[in-house]
């Protein structure tokens, strides 16, 4: 026999996770039913439950939410956090996203270790998420649609009600006689989200009763087809591997099929925690990166990103500015030296220098004597034996004496001088790009 509809709730929490628990509390319906349903459990309260709700600033009652919320918690007794957020939109991708990326990136910086944060969304919103993304084109990844678990910064996120309506746990919170927050936001069309609500889903049911059924089931079985799909990925990801984590083979990514090299790419990029590539992405690099020539220097940058080719790698990470070409300081190691681009050199070990010595960046053309030689090698010549890539070796700040000649790249390269006078002070540099 069926579960009363506002028993359903109950139902799904009745096997918690043993961990801490942090409801993601906005005061409407779903998440008010969610956190009184948690609030209940003895074993939710025994392993550490509180409510966290977050400040958009984005509607004139903002403020009255947070306290209704404070009141609320206040009366089930758990503690609540406030973060007040700020919504930057300008990404194509309506105020909506913009709002659901400040939420979760608060969230994935301040769930505590092995926390688990518990998000109310249900099957309607599971239907409405994989509406948006079939008309966005999206493959079996996106298809998948909300996960009813995944890492959260250094906690989990959890969804236990994916497989409830809204109709569900609006009985439970009217049985149990709950306040909550009617979002007038919720009531506009203009929305995506909120036109597959109120026009497109309700004219889908009066056809097929069970639509949303129907998607939450074809969302799980793009979940299952999609993890099949993960495994391979990493494996294809790992056997592309270089020394560098930063760096993948082009010959190990030239012998996938497009398919999975276009999987292997966007994995690689989302484990090196850069901004997603962008639809075209995929398509540049395998156009303009994949077989250029091995000293081509040829790359694709987007977001504050960048991926380039040199030699057999793919190198991808964040886009950094160059030292100034006519950057130059004096230092005598006693501290610290905080370089324009946000680097930094130290001297470990001794005290300072000799003599002041003036730090500066490449200019071009410049020689220095390495440990066990007596003449000059060019600096180019010396970080490519190296392996150093052409655009690290820009960025490299250079260590010169009064009278001009060169001591340290870096700290991947010394002059005989120098490193003959850092090993008799069992001293060395170390420089922080």
């Amino acid at each position: 026999m069926p579960l009363p509809r506002a028993d359903a709730i109950v139902s799904a929490l009745r096997e918690l996770p043993p961990t801490p628990l942090c409801v993601a509390y906005s005061g409407g319906l779903d998440s008010s039913a969610l956190l009184h349903a948690l609030a209940a459990s003895a074993q939710a309260r025994a392993q550490g439950l509180r409510a966290w709700h977050v400040h958009h600033g984005l509607h004139p009652q903002a403020d009255a939410w947070t306290a209704h919320c404070a009141r609320i918690c206040a009366g089930l007794g758990l503690e609540l956090t406030v973060s007040r957020v700020s919504v930057e939109a300008g990404r194509g991708d309506g105020p909506e996203a913009a709002a659901r990326r400040a939420r979760h990136a608060a969230f994935a910086a301040g769930l505590g270790a092995g926390e688990t944060l518990v998000l109310a969304h249900h099957r309607d919103d599971q239907a409405e998420t994989l509406l948006l993304r079939l008309l966005r084109g999206s493959g079996p990844d996106g298809l998948a649609a909300m996960r009813e678990q995944r890492d959260c910064g250094r906690g989990r996120l959890w969804r236990p009600l994916l497989a409830l309506s809204r109709a569900q746990l609006q009985a439970y919170a009217q049985a149990q006689g709950l306040e909550w927050i009617d979002d007038p936001s919720n009531a506009d069309p203009a929305f995506d989200r909120n036109f597959l609500r109120l026009r497109v889903l309700p004219l889908l049911r009066e056809r097929w009763p069970q639509a949303d059924a129907a998607f939450a089931l074809s969302a799980r079985l793009q979940d299952e087809a999609a993890q099949l799909l993960e495994q391979d990925d990493a494996l294809a990801l790992a056997a592309a591997r270089s020394l560098d984590p930063q760096a993948l083979s082009r010959s190990a990514l030239r012998g996938l099929t497009p398919a999975r090299r276009a999987r292997v790419l966007r994995r690689w990029i989302a484990e090196l925690g850069l901004p997603p590539l962008p639809a075209a992405g995929v398509a540049r690099i395998e156009d303009e990166l994949l077989d250029a020539r091995a000293d081509a220097e040829a790359e694709f940058a987007w977001h504050g990103a960048v991926v380039r080719a040199w030699r057999d790698l793919l190198h991808a990470q964040p886009q950094r500015p160059a030292l100034p070409a006519d950057w130059s300081a004096e230092w005598d190691g006693r501290a610290a030296l905080t370089l324009p681009d946000g680097g930094q050199w130290r001297l470990l070990g001794a005290e300072a220098f000799p003599a002041p010595l003036r730090a500066h960046a490449r200019r071009g053309g410049e020689r220095i004597v390495l440990p066990g030689r007596d003449h000059g090698h060019a600096l180019k010549q010396a970080l490519q034996d190296l392996g150093v890539p052409p655009w690290e070796r820009r960025r490299l700040p250079l260590l010169s004496d009064a009278g001009g000649e060169l001591l340290a790249a870096g700290d991947l390269l010394y002059s005989a001088r120098l490193d003959a006078w850092l090993r008799e002070c069992g001293a060395r540099l170390v420089w922080r790009p």
